[in-house]
């Protein structure tokens, strides 16, 4: 019985995960993602979009606005940031002149 690994132990918890798009990089390692979220309406049953903006953590900076990325739920680093910067998962068009 001791030999078993606890999988539903607290510390095997799973972290939170959003896919956005990121608004706005004008902050130092800072990055500010919008994530869409989609659900019937309670009453009308049509589908309503429905947005949220989130604070991340980017370390190295190579986030920019436009970018599509995964963020992951992280202690507080800040007094809004509880979130870092997992990947980028699609860079933003950039206009070629």
């Amino acid at each position: 019985m001791a030999d078993t690994p606890a999988t539903s132990a607290p510390a095997a918890r799973r972290r939170k995960e959003r896919t956005g798009e990121v608004v706005s990089n004008k902050m130092a390692k800072t990055i500010v993602v919008r994530v869409e979220r989609r659900f019937p309406h309670p009453r009308f049953k049509k589908i309503v979009r429905s947005y949220k903006k989130y604070y991340a953590h980017d370390e190295k900076g190579e986030a920019k606005p436009g970018d599509v990325v995964r963020i992951e739920e992280t202690r507080p680093l800040s007094r809004l940031k509880r979130w870092r910067l997992v990947e980028i998962i699609e860079r933003a068009a950039t206009a070629a002149a």
